[in-house]
């Protein structure tokens, strides 16, 4: 079995990047093609695969979305310099606070009337559903069509959102968790502080000591050259082990020690090698949705009901953050169209399929979270893998190109 994942995952690697222009500009994602050979080779159509469903295999998915969320968010901490980061700081704060707070209250109220759950499967799922994917969203802010057609502004808040909130999102996560279970408000809190301030003191002091330590072989010419991916990639790979051991947010830890990276490294230098970095994360991703496509829980979906599910995923997808970045406007400085972009393409994919594992693993499986959890991932990876390029398209035709590249006309 592993044999024809291994070849089926190679194959659609190989003409992915043999067309990489043309999936591109096409309505269609890496991510939406490998989920739909996932479901081809599963045990639903020709059954060469036969892996178990999500809601029994979610301990295997957990490590591998975990593994890959680490990766991607250690792309998304180099892809822009430290001075573009600096000065976005309190927008994406104020993404970081309000508006995935509004998004998780609005996932777990529409879930609640949705699928008719009580509060903590509600709260679940409204929790590990609101961060925004640094994986899906990733063919949205980069390659040539978005850096052509969006400014650099309103990629960097995308990007700086997804990758900070998949670690920031676990508070709202074992808030959840406490409402749905045993966990008492106080030891919610403690375990919140711990795991946030204890990954961002790692990603610090580790991201710091692998800049210097990066700029220190240099200059003394003890290490030999080659391609800053790497050495980046071991580095998340230290702190996302070393995290695991002390027990805090290693996604979080694994963000902050990219961004400090790249304040005690020279990223001009390395715009040609950030360029790698996101070439091969999405690559990554593939084994990840070619899997997912083959765990499918159908047998759960259809218990959910066909119409309780098509209103959790119409829900979820049009008010979770569309009417909130809309409110918020006027505060983040955007424009109507970057407003109704960034509305728009905030993707539920990888990070939503982390949380919901961990919460399996904390409570034990609740396969109406699980079920509802996959269905509002995959619609995901559908919808905004379709829309990404016509919406592009459209964004280019809503008004011109801004002259400096780095914010819109109002």
């Amino acid at each position: 079995m592993l044999d024809i994942l291994l070849t089926v995952v190679g194959l659609l690697a190989l003409v992915v990047a043999a067309l990489s222009r043309w999936v591109q500009r096409a309505p269609v994602s890496a991510p939406l093609l490998a989920l739909a050979a996932g479901v081809v080779v599963g045990p639903r159509m020709l059954n060469f695969v036969d892996l178990p469903t999500v809601v029994e295999g979610h301990e295997e998915l957990h490590e591998f979305s975990r593994l890959l969320l680490a990766i991607s968010v250690m792309a998304v901490a180099l892809r822009y310099g430290f001075r573009e980061t600096r000065a976005s700081v309190r927008s994406v704060a104020l993404l970081m606070t309000t508006a995935m707070a509004a998004m998780a209250v609005v996932t777990t109220l529409v879930s609640a009337a949705a699928l008719g759950v009580g509060l903590g499967a509600a709260a679940l799922l409204g929790a590990a559903l609101c961060p925004t994917d640094p994986v899906l969203a990733s063919s949205v802010v980069s390659g040539e069509p978005a850096e052509k057609s969006i400014p650099t502004r309103t990629r960097l808040l995308l990007s700086l959102e997804s990758g900070a909130n998949d670690g920031l999102a676990l508070p709202l996560v074992v808030a959840a968790i406490a409402i749905a279970g045993p966990l008492s408000g106080g030891e919610a809190l403690l375990e919140s502080l711990w795991q946030v301030l204890g990954g961002t003191a790692l990603g610090l002091v580790t991201g710091w000591l692998g800049g210097r330590t990066l700029s220190g072989a240099e200059k003394y010419r003890t290490m030999q050259s080659g391609p800053l991916l790497v050495y980046t990639l071991l580095l998340a790979l230290l702190v996302l082990g070393a995290s695991g051991l002390l027990g805090v947010d290693g996604v979080l830890a694994v963000f902050v020690a990219g961004l400090a990276f790249s304040a005690t490294s020279s990223w001009e230098e390395r715009r040609d090698e950030n360029k790698i970095d996101e070439a091969v994360t999405r690559f990554i991703v593939l084994p990840l949705f070619v899997a997912l496509g083959a765990m499918i829980p159908w047998r759960e979906w259809g218990e959910l009901g066909w119409w309780r599910g098509l209103l959790l995923v119409l829900g979820v997808l049009l008010l979770r953050r569309l009417p909130v970045l809309l409110a918020l406007k006027r505060p983040l400085s955007l424009t109507w169209r970057d407003a109704l972009f960034l509305g728009w393409f905030g993707p539920i994919g990888v990070s939503a399929l982390f949380y919901l594992t961990m919460e399996a693993h904390r409570l034990g499986v609740d396969p109406a979270v699980m079920a509802a959890g996959t269905l509002v991932v995959v619609a995901s990876t559908l919808t905004h893998g379709v829309t990404t390029a016509p919406g592009l398209a459209l964004y280019r035709r809503m008004g011109g190109r801004p002259r400096d590249g780095t914010s819109a006309r109002r």
